[in-house]
């Protein structure tokens, strides 16, 4: 028995400041490789594409177009997809160690706004009591 695809919702990281290492790298791709990206991101929503499990929760896809582009990304629960940075095969060790970083700082927000909405309820249900 195949597994299905299952459709993904993908979303751009923006670290604290706003930036958004994805989209400042995918801004200066000419138009026939933001086309090729822009494809791929659309198989990878539907649940497909050239994927590569790296470690750590991180992923690439894989594109086989021009210099050999990739896009990092780690998935938040069935179906989010976090996009965080791109690059090509040239660079690769380096976007791949900074795409963990950015992955561990999305993983570190995230537990550290759980843990200030958690105590706002506690607060909240305390004031009730």
């Amino acid at each position: 028995m195949t597994r299905e695809a299952q459709p993904r919702s993908i979303t751009v990281y923006e670290d604290a400041d706003g930036n958004a290492a994805f989209d400042t790298w995918f801004n200066g791709l000419d138009p026939r490789a933001a086309a090729r990206v822009t494809r791929a991101l659309t198989r990878l929503e539907r649940g497909g594409g050239d994927l590569k499990a790296l470690g750590e929760g991180v992923a690439e896809l894989r594109i086989d177009y021009g210099p050999g582009y990739r896009v990092y990304f780690g998935q938040d629960g069935e179906t989010l997809v976090i996009l965080l940075c791109g690059g090509t095969k040239k660079r690769q060790q380096r976007d791949i160690d900074r795409a963990k970083a950015l992955w561990a700082e999305y993983k570190a927000r995230k537990a550290e706004a759980a843990n200030t909405t958690s105590k706002t309820k506690n607060k909240k249900k305390n004031k009730k009591s």
